[in-house]
């Protein structure tokens, strides 16, 4: 008996990786002593088979299902194809979960609770990308229907200036005590840190994250 996995890993969250183990923390370990990625891999989820083909069978299903979702390269003339998917987790569990419906082996079944360490590495992996993002493409108040003279709120977990106010002041900054702003700078000064920040994740506008708000309007939702 083994299992088939799905692995996530906050340096590609457009990707999943669906394979097999006989010992899945084993398989884990092994994966997570590269230093090739910035972030260690996590188990999603688990489903336990009979066969070390089960694996196989699913990647064929996946394969028919939508053959653009694989992760394929060509390197020195050959072609490589490899266990990663272009798909979010939900939805390859949804499909782990529906062979194990068919199969009345539902209880095999098992979605793994991130610990304290991983989501604290996809929160630091989804800072550097809302970073990253922010330098290609500086966030502006009127693309996201926010008026000049709003008042938009900082929100921080466990933070002493959380719920301070600020008001807008042109496209890209804000006033805050008789100061003008830019919304990372702020960010970083009320949260008392020098690290990078993206300052949209840190203020809200009519309850909503500024972030949020501009994912939306993008479509990036």
């Amino acid at each position: 008996m083994g299992y088939i996995y799905i692995l996530t890993n906050p340096s590609f969250p457009q990707y999943v990786k669906i394979g097999y183990a006989s010992d899945v923390k084993q398989r884990l370990a092994e994966l997570n002593r590269s230093t090739a990625v910035p972030f260690a891999f996590r188990v999603y989820a688990t489903y336990e088979v009979d066969s070390a083909l089960s694996d196989k069978k699913l990647h064929a299903i996946l394969d028919k299902l939508n053959p653009d979702l694989r992760s394929t390269e060509e390197v020195d003339g050959k072609k490589r194809v490899r266990e990663f998917y272009a798909m979010p987790p939900e939805d390859a569990y949804a499909i782990l979960e529906a062979i194990a419906e068919i199969n009345g082996f539902k209880h095999r079944l098992k979605k793994w609770k991130a610990t304290a360490e991983e989501q604290r590495d996809e929160q630091a992996a989804q800072e550097i990308s809302e970073a990253h993002h922010e330098r290609l493409s500086a966030f502006a108040f009127s693309k996201c229907n926010i008026p000049v003279g709003a008042e938009i709120e900082f929100s921080c977990k466990e933070n002493q200036n959380s719920g301070t106010i600020c008001t807008v002041a042109d496209d890209k900054h804000v006033q805050y005590n008789g100061e003008i702003w830019s919304l990372s700078g702020l960010a970083k000064y009320l949260a008392g840190t020098t690290g990078n920040l993206a300052g949209p994740k840190y203020f809200k506008y009519q309850g909503e994250w500024l972030s949020d708000i501009r994912r939306r309007i993008e479509g990036r939702d």
